[in-house]
């Protein structure tokens, strides 16, 4: 019996939100799974370095400015994309913020900012992707990292809860109406993961309280979550769609 492929030679991935943290970590993986990559963020200068160094190690892989929450925007990107690369194959929806408020105290500016990014702007990626996949007839598979706390609430970030929440469940009816295309739409959801971003928080006295809660008493890795990706991506996991795995060291299971 042959083993499973986790290559991506061949493919072209689109990372949204590559400019650092688990964007960057994703375009990197993916690069060294054989993909070409296709690195976005809202300002294309922050990602000439990365670029540059995937080049350096012997990797394709290119960028474009990209706003997710400007769809006028994310039609020129893809246009870009196609024009200079060709066709993208597989997404990465990774692009997302948070504000750090109290429900009482968000503003509707605050609200409006998550949303647009996180949920909105996943559509816009999702739908824009799957659209050209149609008309060339080709199959292709999507990934939005959403977030345990799509499932479980935790205090004063209350937009980002409510838009991971709508983008596990807009990634289940995506799934449910790509299938025929041959279009795989599963979600990524990690827990508190260790990152230059919260490497800070989570080793504070509050972040110490947050990993006793955790079954693993740790947090998690990026690498870590190379696994699931590349199963939900490649041809390993061509039976899967509209699924969500989790890879948080037990934290949704443990109720707290």
């Amino acid at each position: 019996m042959s083993l499973p492929s986790w290559s991506l030679a061949g493919r072209r991935a689109l990372v949204t939100g590559a400019s650092a943290g688990l964007g960057l970590h994703f375009a990197r993986l993916l690069a060294e799974a054989g993909a070409e990559v296709v690195l976005a963020a809202r300002r294309r200068e922050v990602l000439d370095g990365a670029v540059a160094r995937l080049h350096d190690a012997g990797h394709r892989a290119c960028a474009v400015a990209l706003d997710v929450a400007d769809a006028q925007g994310v039609t020129r990107a893809f246009d870009e994309i196609q024009a200079s690369a060709g066709l993208v194959d597989l997404v990465v929806n990774n692009a997302g913020v948070a504000v750090n408020t109290m429900a009482l105290d968000v503003t509707e500016s605050q609200w409006d900012q998550v949303l647009d990014t996180n949920l909105k702007g996943a559509w816009l990626v999702a739908t824009e992707a799957a659209r050209r996949l149609v008309v060339a007839k080709r199959p292709g598979s999507i990934v939005n990292v959403a977030s345990i706390l799509g499932e479980r609430p935790a205090g004063a970030v209350a937009p980002y809860c409510a838009s991971k929440a709508g983008l596990l469940h807009l990634t289940r009816a995506l799934a449910f109406e790509w299938a025929r295309h041959r279009i795989r739409v599963n979600a990524l959801m990690p827990g508190y993961v260790n990152t230059d971003l919260n490497r800070e928080f989570l080793a504070s006295e509050a972040g110490q309280r947050l990993v006793a809660r955790v079954p693993q008493r740790r947090f998690v890795d990026p690498e870590e979550l190379d696994g699931a990706l590349l199963l939900l991506l490649g041809d390993a996991g061509r039976g899967i769609t509209g699924a969500s795995i989790a890879v948080d060291g037990g934290h949704l299971v443990s109720g707290l």
